[in-house]
């Protein structure tokens, strides 16, 4: 965006936001960063074109161990956001995930599903923050006339990405980098889609550029087991490791891949960098910040 000429303003309350990644743009002349928690008022002087609402724990180990603030990001910062939205009468961006559709018993799953979601479950803050978030921006789309854009994110991975992030890739390659065995939950057959972080972002602005206000999927649908994600980082690494065998944590989806239809006819957009490439370019991250 600061490429394309625009002025960004950014918030992160930091629970697990790193500005060492912001080290490149930090000084830019149309760049502003404040540490806020998007839970709370916000206040923006001037005028605002558009507010993306990204602000999640997204990792499982960020969000069990903040249950109760993923779900006041979920709900209160995205009223809050829609709020900031609706006063500047700014068009609003809501990242929302896949988990949306839980355990899913339709694979691939398309937009039109509607999930297979524990309430009550131990996964629920995550997955009812965002459910509840889809449906707020759908209320203050119909009673406030806000413009909205609603994304439902795959997998992501890349650069930049905390090695002890807790998601499957960043630990897989740390463990390998250090040559210890692999873990991996079950055994190993459940499946996920990884989407680069470069085409994600490509997906996002092809978004933000349309007039799509209904939900979009937007990930890789190159699905692949948890076994051959294992093998081909120990392969790309070089490594020793071997892999053990945990017991698979309550509800783990045993199926993930996203119907990008929508998305290619809608948006013309459809993933371009391969697994192996992206990987190869996040161990090379990776490896440094061991």
């Amino acid at each position: 965006m600061l490429e394309d000429g625009h002025e960004v303003i950014a918030m992160d309350n930091q629970v697990s936001g790193q500005n060492s990644n912001l080290e490149d743009i930090f000084y830019h002349d149309r760049f502003s960063f404040y540490e806020h928690d998007v839970t709370e008022y916000i206040h923006v002087a001037g005028e605002l074109d558009w507010v993306c609402h990204l602000a999640s724990l997204a990792s499982p180990i960020f969000y069990r161990r903040n249950p109760i603030k993923t779900l006041k990001v979920g709900a209160l910062g995205t009223h809050k956001t829609l709020g900031l939205a609706k006063a500047k009468d700014a068009k609003y961006l809501f990242t929302s995930t896949s988990e949306v559709y839980g355990d899913p018993e339709v694979n691939p799953q398309p937009e039109s599903y509607r999930g297979n979601v524990d309430p009550y479950g131990p996964r629920s803050c995550y997955d009812e923050s965002k459910r509840y978030g889809e449906s707020l921006v759908r209320s203050y789309r119909e009673q406030h006339d806000l413009d909205v854009r609603v994304v439902r994110i795959f997998n992501t991975y890349g650069p930049r990405m905390r090695i002890d992030d807790g998601r499957v890739i960043p630990t897989f390659v740390r463990q390998a980098l250090a040559n210890e065995d692999l873990t991996v939950y079950g055994d190993g057959t459940q499946t996920r889609s990884f989407c680069y972080v470069s085409d994600l972002i490509d997906g996002l602005l092809a978004l933000i550029d349309s007039d799509l206000q209904t939900p979009v999927n937007l990930g890789n649908p190159d699905e692949r087991t948890v076994n051959e994600l294992a093998e081909t980082i120990i392969d790309l690494t070089g490594s020793q490791s071997g892999v053990t065998h945990e017991p698979l944590p309550p509800q783990d989806p045993q199926v993930r891949r996203p119907d990008i239809t929508k998305a290619k006819e809608e948006l013309q957009w459809e993933p371009e960098v391969p697994l192996t490439d992206g990987l190869e370019r996040s161990i090379e991250y990776f490896a440094q910040h061991v």
